[in-house]
């Protein structure tokens, strides 16, 4: 599956649920270096909830960011700008 089709079903799944703007769940796990959680936290506006939780043997963070999107072009956009991060899985 390429990049723009794993967008598309994600929009057209946002799409019919509807009634913008919402508060949509980001969940991400990384490398735990300070370096990606910056770049992670950085992404997301000062009105964003953002929790953490480290795994067992301590070498991933998984990271959830609760933010009020205005659509899910914004969302979509969203997971884009994160694609440049080392390490990153998005779910």
């Amino acid at each position: 599956m390429n990049t723009d089709d794993k967008y598309s079903k994600l929009r057209e799944t946002l799409m019919k649920e509807g009634n913008w703007p919402k508060l949509y769940m980001f969940k991400f796990i990384i490398p735990a270096t300070n370096r990606e959680i910056a770049l992670v936290e950085s992404k997301f506006s000062d009105e964003s909830v953002i929790t953490q939780k480290q795994s067992s043997n301590g070498k991933y963070i998984s990271i959830t960011v609760k933010e009020v999107m205005l659509d899910a072009d914004s969302i979509i956009a969203k997971y884009k700008e994160m694609e440049g991060i080392e390490g990153l899985m998005a779910f």
